[in-house]
């Protein structure tokens, strides 16, 4: 199978999603002629022109606006966040109207839109480009949340995304753009809500995704040559949850670490270790942890960056004290 990076293989699905149904289009910042900040767009204005890729003002509640309207007219918006820190631009948009279109009027109304957008740190962007907002619409019903960490499903989870009838926030972690693996050429979708263990143990049970699911595989590989045995899991939907999949894992190693890179306090890792506490109580063996960043604003000096991030020697200290 060939081997591509993360950008093309989201700029596969966009160009064969488009092909597919003349009802998808991009908006967004820069997204037309120039092909996005980031270059996933490339390609698409000249294929499919101006209408279909259409580059918007500096304004993400003027792109969520039009994206909402939009889906509620039948079309399917594909929308660029450039960034995932000014997703709070248009936070009403996508809370108030985007995630209670549908229940707000009986099923008889849809919101099939995709928000794209790129998040994370370690890109030495500072403050307010820096961020993970993996944790932010956790607390909104109706919002879909997809969050890959490898091209294959990057591009298996965008076409899935694109068909769903519910608006789906997907998550691109900037470091994990150039990062290559193998991915098919023809169109394929991954189910939303599964998640995938991405390696076998029995000690402990890892809980990760984006990047953080990278440093979890090295940690686990490097402690297999010590005799122990991490299981490593790759949440890849962050909403729904895919808890059959966690509580298999977790009944059988007893053990638990969440590794997400948002923020310690009210972070990802806090409500799926609440999920296993209240379900699996009597099967664990050791106290649950949670591997995150510190309760601080992402600094702009790259040593304080490092300092307040997971990392591979947080991971592996976490494991040793749980087993």
């Amino acid at each position: 199978m060939r081997t591509i990076s993360m950008r093309e293989a989201i700029n596969e699905a966009l160009h064969q999603e488009m092909e597919r149904d003349k009802k998808v289009f991009v908006l967004g910042e820069d997204v037309g002629k120039m092909g996005g900040d980031f270059g996933i767009t490339k390609g698409l204005w000249n294929r499919f022109g101006a209408e279909r890729v259409r580059d918007t003002p500096l304004s993400e509640a003027a792109i969520l606006g039009v994206a909402n309207g939009a889906a509620f007219a039948g079309f399917r918006p594909v929308a660029e966040i450039m960034f995932a820190d000014f997703i709070t631009e248009c936070f009403d948009q996508l809370v108030n109207y985007s995630a209670k279109a549908h229940y707000m009027f009986a099923g008889q109304l849809k919101a099939p839109l995709v928000v794209r957008t790129a998040t994370g740190a370690g890109f030495r962007a500072a403050y307010h480009h820096s961020q993970n907002i993996e944790s932010w619409f956790l607390n909104v019903p109706g919002m879909t949340i997809v969050a890959p960490a490898t091209p294959y499903d990057a591009k298996g989870l965008l076409i899935s995304a694109i068909r769903d009838d519910n608006p789906v926030i997907y998550l691109e972690h900037k470091l994990l753009y150039d990062l290559k693996g193998e991915v098919p050429e023809e169109s394929y979708e991954i189910p939303i809500g599964s998640a995938e263990v991405k390696r076998k143990g029995n000690h402990v049970t890892l809980v990760s995704s984006m990047r953080m699911v990278h440093l979890s595989l090295k940690v686990a590989q490097k402690l297999s040559q010590q005799g122990i045995e991490v299981e490593v899991i790759d949440m890849r939907t962050l909403m729904p949850i895919d808890r059959e999949t966690l509580f298999a894992s977790v009944a059988k190693t007893g053990r638990l670490i969440t590794v997400f890179e948002s923020a310690r306090t009210g972070g990802y890792g806090s409500e799926i270790s609440a999920i296993l506490g209240e379900e699996l109580f009597e099967f664990l063996q050791a106290p649950m942890k949670r591997v995150a960043a510190y309760d601080v604003p992402v600094p702009f000096a790259p040593s304080l960056e490092d300092y307040i991030l997971p990392d591979e020697k947080k991971i592996e200290e976490a494991v040793r004290e749980t087993v």
